[in-house]
This record gives C-alpha cells, sequence and structure tokens, in this order.
C-alpha cells in the first residue's frame, strides 16, 4: 500500500492533460442521464389549490402532487426584503430528511409583503412590490413578472423532476413504494395516466416491480469503485427560462468563456462538482475546484439573478437563445408550454397572432443528484441592485488585510529556511516589494499539518520574525487530509474523538493524499470545526506567530485513491449525512474552522486571511480563492480573464490565479504579460510547481526584470484604490474586479467582453495576452459623452468606439475614467506594511467637458475590527471647475492617521492656472501652492494637509 501511495502522489503532479477518464461525463452519471432525458411538456406535477395557504404575510403555501407517482410535495413561495423572491419545494413528511445548505446563507432572510391580487380555480395571481407572479395548478408553473414584463418562467417546459423517497422492493402494505417515477427512467417501465388528472381524480395504478438497478437507482459503478446509494434515486431539476435574455454568465467554476454557451445537443452540461483537475481543458464545462450554482442574466432593460441552493453535484443545461414572439394571452399569462423545441413565449403565437418584435430567451435546466429544491430569484433591476441582492443574501467579501492586496510569492517548495531568507532578499537587493511568501507541503514534518520539518524549518518562530521585521507575513499549507499515524497528535486526537468522515459500514474512512493513509476530518460537524479551530492557537501549531496566515488546498476534498480524484459518495457525515449531500460545501466547512480559529487566536483582534481552492456560495465570507493548478500557456493566461468575471460576478470577489502558470515553464514574454494582467486583479500571486525552473522575478534577463518589477510598483501604487474598492464591495456586493456592463449596462457591445474589464468604476483593463503582438483593439464604453485618459500618457480616448492600441512589452492598456478621481501612493517601499504613514497622489481625471469629477479613498489601521465601530475615514472628492473638495463624510471615530496630501494631478484641462490657492477647514493657507502644467496635465506639489482634514483647492484663471 505504501507503494501505492508513492505512484499516486507522483501520478498526479506530474499528469501533463486532464485525462479526462478520471472525471465522469453525464452519459455516466445515472442522475443527470435521467434528469437530461426527460421530454418538455410532459409535466407530471399540478397544484392542490384548495391547500393554499398564507402561513405569513409574506409567503403562500400549498401542495404539489406527483400525479402519476402519487408522491406529495409543499410548495412554498416567499417575497424577501430588497427585491427578492424565494422558491421552495420540499418532499412532505420523507422518511429521511433532505440536506439543505443553510449555512451557505448569510443569516435568515427577511421577508417583505406578499399579496394574493387573483385567485381563479386553477391559477392565481400575487404581488409582491414591483414583481407578479403567475402560479398555473395543472401543471405547475411559475411565471414572473417585473413591472408587468415577464422575465422569468419556472416549469414552463414541464422538466421539473423531484425523484422522492421510496423502498427498494415492493411493499405489500402499500404498493405505492413500488411505484416507478417515469420522469426518471427512459425509456418509461411503467404508464399510469396519459393525462394529468384533475384535482381530486384518482390515478389509475398498474404496479410493476422495478428492475433491480434501473438507470442507476441503486447502485452505480465507476472506476472500479461502487457508489452503493442506499437510499436510492433522489435528484431533483426543474428548468427556468429567461425572457427577453440573451447572455448569461455564472456557474463557476469552468474554464470558459464569460458568457455562458450553449450545451444541450452540443456538450456535456456544465457541472458543478468540486474536483481537483491538475491542468486543466480550456474551453469546456468540466467541473473545476469550485462550485457556485448560481446565473445573473443581463439585457438593456434589466438583470435578473438565480441562485439554485443545492451543495450536492449539479448539472446545468442551457439552451441556445432563440428568438420569440413576445405577446401575451388575452388573461395577461404566458401560455402552456407548446411541443418538444418550443420555448416559453414562442408557443403564445398559437393564441396570439401579429403583433410585437421578437425578443430572446434563454432556457436552462438544473438538476442536483439529491437535496431539494431551493431558488432565490434577484429581480434587480440592475446589475448593482442584483450584485446587491446577492450579497444581502449569501454575504459578501470581508474587508481583508491590506498586506493581503499585496504581492505573494510562492513555490512548491521553498526548500528550507536558508531559501526563504534568500528569496526574501531577493526582492529587497532588486527593489521589488512583496508582502508574503508561502510554503507548501514540504515545509511539514512528514506530511502532517501543524508542524514543521526539524531539519529544513528548525527555529520557524524566528524565521517569521525576520519577515514581520520587513512589514513582511507568511503563509503555509494546511489541507484536510489528516496522516494516519498513532504518533501524530491531530491524528491522536481526531481518530479518539470521532472527528473523521465515516465510511458506510460506520468506520472511519481512510483515503490517499500527500501524507499516504489519511483520515478527512468531517467539517460538517460544528464541534470538528470548533476543534479545528482551536488548532491554530499559538500554543497548538507550535513555532506560529500572528503572520502565519493559512492555505487550505485539496478541499475539494481531493482523494488520490477513489474515482474523480475525491471522496465515495456513500461516505458518512455527521447528522447521518451522505458525502453525496454535502460535497460541494466540505471545503467550506473548513474554512470556517479555520477563519475561527484565525479569530479566536488574536482574541478577535486580526483579520483573517485564508486562501481555499475549494469553494461554494458563501465560502467569499471566509477566504479568498484561486483558479487552481493552471499552466504556463497563453491560453490558460486569457482564460483567467472570464475565470475572474466569473468568479467576481458569483460573489468570489477575492480571487486570482497563479501568475506564470503553475505547471510548466513560462516564457519570459509570457511571464511578463502574466505579471502585468495580475497587477490588475484582486489577488496577485506567483506560484510554481516544483519540477518548474525556478522564477522568482529578478531570475530574468534585465529587460524583463524591469518589467516584472515596473508591474508589481504599479500594483502598489494603486493599494489605496483596491483598498477602498474592497471596502465598497463589503458594504455594496459590488466587485473590485467588474465587467463592463455594470457600470454601462445598456451597452449591449460590452456583454460578450471578457478580454477587457473594470477595476472599480475607475480603470478601464486590457491586458495583452497574445504571443508577440504590436497591438490590441480596445473598445471605449459610455457613448460619445465619456472619455478615457491612458494612464501613462494621459491621451484622451472617446468612448462609444474600439481603437487599434500599438503595444510593446512595456506597455499594458489601462485608462482612466473622464470624471473620476483615483487616489494612489507612489513611495516605494518593501512591503504595503511600511507604506502605512505614506503620503497619497490624487489623480483627478477630468470629464470630456472639463468641468467635474468626483472619487472616494477609505482608509483605516488597514486590520483589525475597529472600523467597524466607525473608526475610519470615508472622504469623498469633487471636482467642480475650478475648485477641488475633500470632504470626509464618515468617520473618523477613534481613528487618526498621519497619511497626508503630496501631489495633485489633474488631467483634463484646458488651460494653465494663473494660481492655485489652498484652503484648509474653510480657513484660507497663507501660501500659493506650486503647480507644473503640461497639457492636459497640471501637477500640484505638496499641499501637505493631512487626510484627515477637509480642504479645498481653488485654481484661478
Amino acid at each position: 500500500m505504501e507503494l501505492l501511495a508513492i505512484f499516486l502522489m507522483l501520478l498526479i503532479p506530474l499528469a501533463q492533460c486532464v485525462d479526462r477518464g478520471n472525471f465522469k461525463t453525464c452519459e455516466q452519471s445515472g442522475f443527470c442521464r435521467r434528469n437530461r432525458n426527460l421530454t418538455p411538456g410532459q409535466s407530471q406535477y399540478y397544484v392542490k389549490m384548495s391547500s393554499l395557504k398564507t402561513p405569513t404575510p409574506g409567503s403562500l403555501s400549498a401542495t404539489m402532487v406527483n400525479a402519476r407517482a402519487g408522491a406529495q410535495f409543499e410548495l412554498h413561495i416567499q417575497a424577501l426584503e430588497d427585491n427578492r423572491l424565494r422558491l421552495r419545494i420540499l418532499e412532505q413528511n420523507p422518511p429521511r430528511p433532505r440536506y439543505s445548505p443553510t449555512e451557505a446563507l448569510a443569516g435568515e432572510p427577511k421577508e417583505a409583503s406578499l399579496a394574493i391580487s387573483e385567485k381563479e380555480a386553477e391559477s392565481l395571481t400575487f404581488h409582491a412590490g414591483q414583481n407578479k407572479g403567475v402560479l398555473s395548478a395543472n401543471p405547475f408553473r411559475l411565471d414572473i413578472y417585473s413591472n408587468d414584463q415577464l422575465v422569468l418562467s419556472a416549469n414552463s417546459r414541464g422538466l421539473l423532476n423531484y425523484e422522492h423517497h421510496r423502498s427498494k422492493y415492493k411493499s405489500s402494505g402499500n404498493p405505492r413504494q413500488s411505484i416507478v417515477n417515469i420522469s426518471s427512467v427512459s425509456p418509461p417501465t411503467l404508464y399510469l395516466s396519459a393525462q394529468v388528472p384533475q384535482e381530486g381524480q384518482e390515478v389509475e395504478e398498474k404496479e410493476k416491480k422495478p428492475e433491480e438497478n434501473q438507470d442507476g437507482w441503486w447502485e452505480e459503478t465507476f472506476k472500479g469503485k461502487t457508489d452503493s446509494k442506499p437510499y436510492g434515486p433522489m435528484s431533483v431539476g426543474m428548468d427556468f427560462s429567461f425572457i427577453g435574455f440573451e447572455h448569461l454568465y455564472g456557474l463557476p467554476e469552468h474554464a470558459d468563456q464569460f458568457v455562458l454557451k450553449q450545451t444541450k445537443g452540443v456538450s456535456d452540461p456544465y457541472r458543478l462538482y468540486n474536483l481537483d483537475v491538475g491542468e486543466y481543458e480550456l474551453n469546456n464545462p468540466m467541473a473545476l475546484y469550485g462550485s457556485v450554482p448560481y446565473v445573473m442574466a443581463q439585457s438593456e432593460s434589466r438583470t435578473l439573478g438565480l441562485l439554485w441552493l443545492n451543495a450536492a453535484e449539479t448539472w446545468v443545461d442551457l439552451e441556445a437563445p432563440v428568438k420569440q414572439v413576445s405577446e401575451l394571452s388575452a388573461n395577461g399569462r404566458a401560455a402552456a408550454p407548446g411541443s418538444v423545441g418550443q420555448g416559453v413565449v414562442s408557443s403564445i403565437v398559437d393564441f396570439v397572432k401579429g403583433g410585437t418584435p421578437p425578443q430572446p430567451q434563454q432556457d436552462t435546466h438544473w438538476f442536483s443528484e439529491s437535496g431539494l429544491i431551493d431558488i432565490f430569484l434577484f429581480m434587480g433591476p440592475g446589475p448593482k441592485d442584483v450584485l446587491r441582492q446577492f450579497g444581502l443574501t449569501l454575504g459578501n467579501t470581508a474587508l481583508p488585510p491590506l498586506f493581503s492586496v499585496g504581492y505573494h510569492q510562492c513555490r512548491w517548495n521553498y526548500k528550507d529556511q536558508e531559501d526563504v531568507r534568500n528569496v526574501d532578499s531577493g526582492f529587497d537587493e532588486h527593489d521589488i516589494p512583496y508582502d508574503v511568501i508561502w510554503l507548501d507541503v514540504d515545509h511539514l514534518d512528514n506530511r502532517k499539518y501543524f508542524t514543521w520539518d526539524p531539519y529544513l524549518f528548525p527555529n520557524p518562530t524566528e524565521m517569521i520574525h525576520n519577515l514581520t521585521a520587513k512589514g513582511r507575513k507568511m503563509v503555509t499549507l494546511v489541507d484536510p487530509h489528516i496522516k494516519r499515524d498513532s504518533s501524530y497528535f491531530i491524528h491522536q486526537e481526531a481518530s479518539s474523538k470521532g472527528y473523521y468522515v465515516k465510511q458506510k459500514n460506520q468506520e472511519d474512512y481512510e483515503g490517499w493524499c500527500w501524507p499516504g493513509s489519511s483520515g478527512y476530518l468531517d467539517f460538517l460537524n460544528p464541534e470538528v470545526r470548533e476543534w479545528w479551530a482551536g488548532c491554530y492557537a499559538l500554543d497548538k501549531y507550535q513555532g506560529s506567530t500572528l503572520s502565519l496566515y493559512t492555505w487550505n488546498d485539496m478541499n475539494e476534498p481531493s482523494v488520490f485513491s477513489d474515482p474523480e480524484i475525491t471522496m465515495l459518495k456513500d461516505n458518512l457525515h455527521h447528522g447521518g449525512w451522505e458525502h453525496r449531500d454535502v460535497h460541494n460545501m466540505y471545503g467550506m466547512y473548513m474554512v470556517m474552522g479555520t477563519h475561527k480559529g484565525h479569530l479566536q487566536r488574536s482574541d478577535y483582534k486580526q483579520r483573517p486571511f485564508i486562501l481555499s481552492r475549494a469553494f461554494f456560495a458563501g465560502t467569499q465570507r471566509y477566504a479568498a480563492v484561486w483558479t487552481g493548478d493552471n499552466t504556463a500557456d497563453w491560453g490558460h493566461l486569457r482564460i483567467s480573464l472570464p475565470m475572474m468575471l466569473t468568479l467576481s460576478v458569483s460573489g468570489m470577489t477575492f480571487s486570482g490565479a497563479d501568475v506564470g502558470g503553475f505547471f510548466n515553464n513560462p516564457t519570459p514574454e509570457m511571464t511578463v504579460r502574466w505579471y502585468q494582467a495580475g497587477a490588475y486583479q484582486p489577488f496577485y500571486r506567483g506560484h510554481s510547481h516544483h519540477d518548474t525552473k525556478r522564477r522568482e522575478p529578478w531570475l530574468f534577463e534585465e529587460k524583463e526584470r524591469g518589467l516584472i518589477r515596473a508591474a508589481i510598483r504599479t500594483r502598489y501604487s494603486m493599494l489605496p484604490l483596491w483598498y477602498t474598492l474592497f471596502h465598497e464591495n463589503e458594504r455594496t456586493g459590488l466587485p473590485p474586479m467588474r465587467p463592463i456592463w455594470v457600470e454601462y449596462p445598456q451597452d449591449t457591445k460590452t456583454y460578450d467582453m471578457d478580454d477587457q474589464y473594470l477595476v472599480g468604476n475607475v480603470l478601464l483593463v486590457h491586458p495583452v495576452t497574445d504571443i508577440g503582438v504590436s497591438s490590441v483593439s480596445v473598445y471605449f464604453p459610455g457613448g460619445q459623452s465619456q472619455v478615457w485618459y491612458d494612464i501613462d500618457t494621459h491621451q484622451s480616448h472617446e468612448g462609444g468606439h474600439t481603437e487599434t492600441i500599438p503595444v510593446d512589452l512595456s506597455k499594458t492598456p489601462v485608462y482612466q475614467r473622464g470624471g473620476s478621481i483615483m487616489p494612489r501612493k507612489e513611495r516605494i517601499r518593501r512591503s504595503s506594511s511600511l507604506t502605512h504613514h505614506d503620503p497619497f497622489t490624487l489623480y483627478i481625471a477630468l470629464d470630456k467637458a472639463g468641468s467635474s469629477a468626483s472619487g472616494q479613498l477609505y482608509i483605516d489601521s488597514y486590520d483589525g475590527y475597529g472600523y467597524r465601530n466607525g473608526d475610519y475615514l470615508l472622504i469623498n472628492y469633487t471636482y467642480t471647475h475650478p475648485t477641488l473638495q475633500a470632504r470626509i463624510v464618515e468617520g473618523p471615530g477613534n481613528y487618526k492617521t498621519q497619511e497626508w496630501l503630496e501631489r495633485v494631478v489633474i488631467v483634463g484641462l484646458r488651460e494653465e492656472p494663473k494660481t492655485v490657492q489652498l484652503r484648509v477647514d474653510g480657513e484660507p493657507e497663507p501660501q500659493i501652492l506650486q503647480a507644473a502644467f503640461v497639457p492636459p496635465a497640471l501637477v500640484i506639489r505638496k499641499p501637505g494637509v493631512n487626510m484627515g482634514r477637509g480642504w479645498d483647492i481653488t485654481l484661478t484663471f
């Protein structure tokens, strides 16, 4: 077995491409086959209108029936605050409960009011704010309108499927237990009724004993391992049609374009199942490390979001957009679903002739292996509204400590303390700032987490103190698999307390990962998370300090010895839940414990920094994420942009990609371009495999070394902007890295763009991601009234058109929006911690008329939680020709700053001012400020005012 472990450990990191045979296709997954093969237009679910109730002022409920199988369900529709709706379908009185991942939510959502405005025998209409819902009873269907415009239809194609609990063998006492749900079998083996019955009508039952293992109902084998499926088929699924939309985004994580593509009839559906897939393939829907079952729909008129809250393996099919006729029937409702291939709106043509221009439609089909149906709808109406509503539901990224927004240096592995010292010194010798050095798995004592190799890292505390003396930090790897070694204190405690995930026979599960034979901690258990948090205590994690932070890797979880390189689905967790129920949340549960451990060890005085590879909706509250084990390849550099845009609109706003690629060796040109791109992405880390050549920035030739240095320095100069944007993100849900259509939602030219993006509402960034190019095409959004300024040359570019921009290896096309004000710090330091008291420069980019601009700056102590008690400064800057003003709009509480204003650069002035006068707190300063005008920029030197004061600078002409 030890030889097997060594082989498996060598096999995975040395793989040169994805072995697709390791991972299931839809056709190899029974529940995926069953749901994907459903025939549209044959829905078997109806609502018993006589059961309708309004249990609260914001909700309604009713009984739903599977007409062919007789199973009953609870339907719940709820209006939530801030223009949100929730739809739940629960199995009624199941013999075994179904898992609901409510810990993904930021808290219990608050209800709004919901009123039933019309009720008929087979339908009802309700209103919730500006939204209207039309519930059709037979078959069940829910149409959602916003301002009387149909925007979403649920089960319009009749693909709702809820595989209710059943007995494997027929029971003479209750023949219904043996009835086959024909919606889940292809071809059907039991036919009960050709017509959907009316309420109260008896269903004719023609009993037939189901086959022993019909289409993967009771067991399924893959890669030599059998999934026992003791509870039988439990999948849930439903179709949702987005009316009036052509563009859908989301469903991370996939190495694919930003706009979601058609899958039905083209490829497998998008798969959401957290997996360890090194050197992943590009431009396909294969599952990767994380899962957020969420899409965001964008059109000129509105934005819509849909969250499918389910932690089990999930697949999502998309149909190509088709032009539809958007007439409504005489009663104002969408017509019943038509034949196969018809969309929800197209069938209305059968009822209403003539009419209106066609509109697009996107049909989606969601299905999960287990769990229940729990849907959140974020009704917008604009993209910023949807992002806020998403954050209100699942939480936003907590404001990170400033150091974590700087540059990180990582390699698998820095060999020993001397290697760490040399790398750290190398940055100083070459005047390159950085904040964090990382240690991978080889820093451990025999692959045992919370330990140090006694020969390679004999004095870890001293090593960390040498870093913190320069304001730097360290991150170490802590994975979920625990070496099964009787002398290892973590294993001893976990084993004796029963903290490991169990096999189906209730014995501790044993898998293989970096340590060899490993136990996997059951983080679903709150007691285990509490114990895990305690493992980070300084007296427990010997050699650690408060400047040591954590990387939770391999937490999909990765298991080298089992199918799909992950845990068996019939393993058991706390509460009797199978692993299939919770798989996509396993990594999140782990970082919940790690996050609490970081808080406890500092007595809740420091903000944690944790990086997690696996994630689920809500992980953003605890950890940053990255795009996993990418490759030194131009395609991987290009795909990092849409991958991070997808993460950004799906809540994972603190994200990045390994600069340079983890596997293989990048060329010098590729390395430079990757550093330039990474400088404008939220998480900025260079990382490489131990089989690659060393690639610390100074190991390149002088030209490339200088360009890498310049890119990292640019990142550090813009840390005030990034920090301000993360503050905005925590409050509003707006991601720091955002698609252009978030700021320009009616500019349809931006909907398909994923090679350029915005940093806040300030910078337009178009990284160069192709080899040897001398120009790139840049689209400048905002129409002719908008102007953009090159941050290097101040050259202006009018909005609303595309320009060919010449580039050489030193050039990254980045433009400041006219009408914005950007704070920067431009003194070169070794790390961000040494910039805390440094002065600011304000870059004012005037609008096209040369008359106005505005912006914000957020500053605090850059760590800790004083800001949540009001100890911070939020400053508004406005330029209204000819005066620039600074006004404190929030704070300072007990916060005081030594930071001051060193320079002001105003871009877009049309003439040179005669004088520049400073007033502080309303009083004029005696000296006239010095300024230099080199059109179109005016540079004002040393206003010298503290950032915590209000002031005005007035130009006279």
